[in-house]
């Protein structure tokens, strides 16, 4: 019996609009409008690169000239020179081609028109370039026989220090957005949700009417209808992650299967948040949808979706919420594993939807097994 009513179950929520709509069809629509929209952002105006610069040589400098060409070359290249004369370099610099003149001579020398992040690098390069520059001439100068100890103790200072990475994960922040509507997509299970008390429930449905009146223990049909329900939302949610990760180009990091473990349990909890409401009261179908998705909208604001900052301002101000919302939650799962190197924080939203489920469902079922009608 319980496999019959899986099948079923299965079929309703498979050939359901609301389903189509909202878990599948909206989800890629918005992707799509977030990735042309800000996909690219960090890419192109938040990470790193090499800075655009010009040269202008007023006089020979072969050692100059050989260091600047070693910093730009390479993948990870500081600088992108452009060796130019003056009148065409100022014409790149207004024109905002370049971040900096250098005029290379007896003198190193820079010129800039702004004081961002790549001006004061370029400062901080030339800065260094003439202080080494000084300290070998001066030893040259005053003791040959020492002056290629110097060197070679300056180019050692040169590479001490060393890039180490705080994180192996993508440290794009505009992931959030995507990683919250993978959330959005897993709480609007709730959609799903709302459909078990609908075919199960007398006063909701003409099928809930005719269940109640079968044979069929209730805590069968119900057991089917949340199994039915859950696969659902699983086959929903693996392909919002596919999609996100393989069409739109978003890096979840290396530990992806677990990426879709989190959204199916995700996925899960939504629905059984569905569930909790609509089990509530005897309201109508419309008023439950409305008051899910109310919720599911509100929880997915304060998480980020619409606002990216949110979040942040919430836990410096209400440090306790973002481990309450589930929508939080659930996108905290993602963030958790691609910018972490250890599963503490990720184990513990994990137990967090866990809990979540398992509260949901108990509420869900006392409140549904306790529904007694006098009238079918």
């Amino acid at each position: 019996m319980f496999f019959h009513n899986l099948k079923y179950e299965l079929l309703i929520n498979l050939r359901a609009p609301a389903l189509i709509a909202w878990l599948m069809i909206f989800p890629i629509f918005l992707g799509t409008v977030f990735k042309i929209g800000f996909g690219s952002i960090y890419e192109t105006v938040d990470s790193f690169g090499s800075i655009p610069t010009a040269v202008v040589e007023t006089k020979e400098n072969e050692i100059f000239r050989s260091v600047v060409e070693s910093v730009s070359e390479g993948d990870n290249k500081l600088l992108d020179v452009t060796f130019t004369d003056e009148e065409n370099a100022l014409r790149m610099l207004k024109d905002g081609d370049v971040k900096g003149i250098i005029y290379s001579g007896d003198k190193v020398t820079l010129t800039v028109v702004g004081k961002g992040i790549q001006e004061t690098i370029i400062k901080s390069f030339i800065e260094q370039y003439n202080v080494y520059a000084d300290i070998i001439t001066d030893a040259v100068r005053n003791d040959p026989a020492r002056a290629q100890d110097v060197i070679a103790a300056l180019s050692a200072d040169m590479t001490a220090c060393r890039e180490v990475p705080l994180t192996q994960g993508d440290p794009d922040h505009y992931a959030q957005y995507f990683y919250n509507l993978i959330a959005m997509v897993a709480i609007f299970g709730s959609v799903t949700g709302l459909h078990i008390t609908e075919t199960n429930q007398a006063n909701m449905s003409a099928l809930g009417a005719r269940r109640n009146c079968s044979p069929t223990p209730k805590s069968a049909s119900l057991t089917a209808a949340l199994a039915g329900s859950f696969i659902a939302q699983a086959v929903c949610m693996t392909i919002c992650v596919t999609f996100i990760q393989f069409a739109l180009k978003i890096d979840f990091g290396e530990r992806l299967p677990l990426v879709y473990a989190a959204a199916i349990i995700g996925g899960c909890l939504g629905v059984t948040m569905g569930f909790f409401i609509g089990s509530i009261g005897r309201l109508s179908s419309e008023v439950k949808n409305g008051i899910a998705m109310t919720v599911s909208m509100l929880c997915c604001f304060l998480s980020g979706l619409m606002v990216g900052n949110i979040k942040g301002l919430l836990a410096e101000k209400i440090p306790w919420f973002n481990n309450v919302n589930p929508v939080a939650i659930i996108s905290d799962c993602f963030y958790c594993l691609n910018i972490y190197s250890d599963f503490d924080r990720f184990s513990f939203k994990m137990i967090s939807m866990a809990v979540y489920i398992v509260v949901f469902t108990s509420l869900g079922i006392i409140l549904s097994r306790g529904k007694k009608y006098a009238s079918i």
